[in-house]
C-alpha cells in the first residue's frame, strides 16, 4: 500500500525572516494597533523605494489598490477598461464594482502576458468605431514583467490610463526597471501566498503625489477634515493595519534572498523536468528578470496520455499542492457577455498548464520529491 508523506508540500507557503516578530512586537510595545501608524509610513517609504515610485499608499489588499486606481481614473458606467484574459478575478473584478465595461485580450504563448502586437491592432480598430477604453490594466503574471516602453508608447498614441498590475512581481525587473514603472497605477499584492506577505495587504503606487494623497483619504471612509465626521463623498475601508505593515517592513529585508530562492528552484524544475517529451517552461525576455513567484510548466500532446490534471492528481495523492493556471477571465461565467478579442492562446495554456511548488521555504530535497513523482508518472505511460 502506498504511503502517503504526511508533510503537506504547499502552493506557495509564507517565509518569515526573523525580522518581522521584533517589529510586531515594537508595535505592541507602542500599542500603536490601529489601522494607520508609524510602521505604515515605514512600509510605504520602503516600498516606494524599491519600486522607484514617488508615492505610495499601503492598503488591505491588491484589489483594494486596484478599485481605487479605477476610480481616480474617473472609469465610470458604460467605460471600457481593458486588459489580458489570463489573471486572477481580484485583477479585473472593480471594473464592475463602477459599472465599466471589462474588454480582455489574448496572452502571449511564451510568458502569458497580454499580447501587445493584439492590443495595438484593437487599439487601431477602437480609435476608427470611437470606442478607445478608458483604462488598459496590464497584468506582470507569475512575476514576468510586460515591456513598460512599449505600453507607454501606446498610451502616448491612444490616451489611455496605464494601470500595472504588479500583484505577482514584486521583486521583478525588466530593462533594470522594477515591474510597473513607468504606469500611472501600480498595484502591489502581499497575501498570504505572494512572494513576501503581510498576511493580506496590497498597495497602490503613483508619481502622481496628489493621486495617492486622494487614495488615503478614500481609503480612510474618506472623513473630511472635521471635529465630528464629515463626509462630502463616500469612501472605503481599504487602509492597511500598523501590525501588517511591521510584518512588511520585515520581509522586505529578506525580498532579495526570496526571489533568488524561487528563481533557484525554476531552475532544478527545468533542469529536471525540461528533458521530458512535451513539458515546456516559461522564458524570459530580454532584460527581463522574473521574480518566478510560482513556477509554470506546460504539458503538450507529446506526452502520450500525460496531461496536467494527471500530475496534479499524482502530487495531491503524494499530500503535495499544485494548481492548474489561471482560467482565462473570457470563459468564466461571470464575465460570459464581456469582450474578448484573440484566439485561443490563454485558453490552450489554462488546458496544458500547472503550477508546481514554488515556495521559497522549499529545500532541493522538496523540488526532488516533486520531480520524482512527475518523471515516474511519465515513465510509467
Amino acid at each position: 500500500m502506498h504511503q502517503v508523506n504526511p508533510n503537506r508540500m504547499f502552493l506557495s507557503s509564507p517565509h518569515m525572516g526573523g525580522a518581522e516578530r521584533a517589529l510586531v512586537e515594537e508595535v505592541f510595545a507602542s500599542n500603536w494597533i490601529a489601522p494607520t501608524g508609524p510602521m505604515v509610513t515605514r512600509f510605504e517609504e520602503d516600498l516606494a523605494r524599491l519600486t522607484g515610485t514617488g508615492h505610495v499608499a499601503a492598503l488591505s489588499s491588491g484589489t483594494a489598490a486596484l478599485h481605487l486606481a479605477l476610480r481616480l481614473s474617473d472609469v465610470g458606467p458604460g467605460d471600457e477598461v481593458w486588459g489580458a484574459t489570463m489573471t486572477f478575478i481580484g485583477g479585473v473584478a472593480p471594473i464592475l464594482y463602477l459599472g465599466a465595461k471589462p474588454v480582455f485580450l489574448d496572452v502571449d504563448p511564451d510568458d502569458f502576458l497580454l499580447d501587445l502586437d493584439l492590443l495595438e491592432t484593437q487599439l487601431k480598430t477602437a480609435r476608427e468605431r470611437g470606442t478607445l477604453p478608458k483604462a488598459l490594466i496590464t497584468t506582470d503574471i507569475y512575476g514576468h514583467v510586460i515591456d513598460g516602453s512599449r505600453v507607454a508608447a501606446l498610451r502616448r498614441e491612444y490616451g489611455f490610463v496605464w494601470i500595472s498590475d504588479t500583484a505577482e512581481a514584486v521583486g521583478s525587473y525588466r530593462d533594470g526597471q522594477h515591474a510597473g514603472k513607468g504606469a500611472d497605477f501600480i498595484i502591489l499584492s502581499f497575501n498570504g501566498n505572494k512572494i513576501i506577505t503581510t498576511s493580506g495587504g496590497g498597495a497602490l503606487a503613483s508619481d502622481n503625489a496628489e493621486a495617492i494623497d486622494r487614495a488615503r483619504f478614500l481609503s480612510t471612509q474618506a472623513r473630511d477634515p472635521a471635529a465630528h465626521y464629515e463626509h462630502t463623498t463616500y469612501g472605503y475601508n481599504y487602509r492597511l493595519s500598523n501590525v501588517c505593515a511591521a510584518i512588511g517592513v520585515g520581509q522586505l529585508q529578506v525580498l532579495v534572498q526570496r526571489v533568488a530562492r524561487r528563481r533557484r528552484i525554476h531552475s532544478l524544475y527545468r533542469e529536471r523536468l525540461g528533458a521530458l517529451p512535451g513539458f515546456g517552461f516559461s522564458g524570459e525576455a530580454p532584460g527581463m528578470q522574473a521574480n518566478r513567484w510560482l513556477t509554470t510548466v506546460r504539458i503538450g500532446p507529446q506526452t502520450r496520455g500525460l496531461d496536467s490534471e494527471a500530475i496534479r492528481l499524482a502530487l495531491e495523492a503524494d499530500n503535495i499542492e499544485s494548481r492548474p493556471l489561471w482560467k482565462p477571465m473570457h470563459l468564466q461565467p461571470v464575465f460570459a457577455d464581456a469582450s474578448y478579442f484573440g484566439g485561443d492562446v490563454a485558453a490552450q495554456a489554462f488546458a496544458e498548464g500547472l503550477c508546481l511548488p514554488s515556495g521559497s521555504s522549499m529545500s532541493d530535497n522538496d523540488v526532488d520529491r516533486v520531480c520524482s513523482i512527475i518523471e515516474a508518472l511519465a515513465r510509467s505511460r
